[in-house]
């Protein structure tokens, strides 16, 4: 994956009020910057879209701000994620990973088949769909990310884990178009999850979701080793973060209320691609017994 724009990027860094042109990796190294509301938090993503016109914006919450061993933010998909803070998974790990995605995704073509679901030819023939539902579904780790278009669907998932402070990631990313856009210049695919799931999944279009991917696949554990670490880091995507205390962001942002987890994660009676996701995590926890 490219390192975002070799030109400076416009940011509002940490230690500033004011926004400013910094490299991607200062970015990263650069405190969060603390909004107090939605409003300011919108209002500022408002400013950094005009100034970094070149991309489409994505954003990512999270509970925490994780770095790596040279203190860079780091954003990285769960398959390709250590147990353990500054380390990175073992060969072995990796390979037990790829193992289990692979089983997951047989399950999920089979479930598909029975079910007769729409779109079941184009998920036979691209790895990358099968990727896409069972990391948005949570069946197994995917060398995938999710993000969303929704600033408010973000903000709100930081808000759910959070312990104090929450956590919103700004990426930026090649203009999108359609259900799967590759970059080969970027290093990048942007899925579009309602264009790929079928119609019974609520999910996608409640949470807005999109999955970013390497491009090329990394499609195992030995393609892994040709690739560093560092390439596989979605932080190198990275415009902006944003910091704030979720009761009081919430409590003073008014006619924007915080998405509740109910709605960000309907179960099997409003969304049944969670049921078939629920069959798929039983099938591979009966192959492995």
């Amino acid at each position: 994956m490219e390192t975002i724009g070799s030109q400076k990027i416009w940011t509002f860094p940490g230690r500033s009020t004011a926004i400013e042109p910094l490299t991607c990796s200062a970015i990263r190294k650069e405190p969060a910057h603390k909004v107090g509301t939605y409003m300011e938090l919108a209002t500022k993503v408002a400013e950094l879209q005009f100034r970094n016109r070149d991309f489409v914006l994505m954003f990512r919450g999270q509970s925490g701000d994780h770095r790596n061993r040279s203190n860079y933010t780091s954003l990285k998909a769960t398959l390709l994620r250590a147990m353990t803070s500054n380390k990175i998974p073992t060969e072995s790990e990796l390979d037990r990973r790829f193992a289990k995605l692979i089983e997951a995704e047989r399950a999920l073509v089979a479930e598909y088949d029975q079910r007769k679901l729409l779109g079941r030819d184009r998920l036979r023939r691209q790895r990358i769909l099968r990727w896409a539902i069972l990391q948005h579904y949570e069946v197994c780790p995917t060398p995938l990310l999710d993000v969303t278009q929704s600033l408010r669907i973000a903000a709100s998932f930081a808000s759910h884990n959070a312990n104090g402070e929450a956590f919103v990631f700004v990426l930026g990313i090649p203009h999108v178009s359609g259900a799967i856009t590759a970059s080969a210049e970027a290093g990048l695919q942007i899925v579009r999850l309602a264009s790929v799931c079928p119609p019974s999944a609520v999910r996608p279009h409640i949470q807005e979701g999109y999955l970013l991917g390497e491009y090329p696949d990394c499609a195992d554990a030995e393609q892994k080793l040709h690739y560093s670490h560092a390439e596989m880091d979605f932080g190198r995507r990275l415009i902006a973060k944003f910091r704030f205390e979720p009761a009081r962001f919430w409590d003073k942002s008014g006619n924007f209320p915080m998405v509740g987890e109910a709605a960000l994660y309907p179960r099997s009676s409003q969304d049944p691609m969670f049921e078939l996701a629920t069959a798929v995590k039983a099938a591979i926890s009966e192959h492995s017994v």
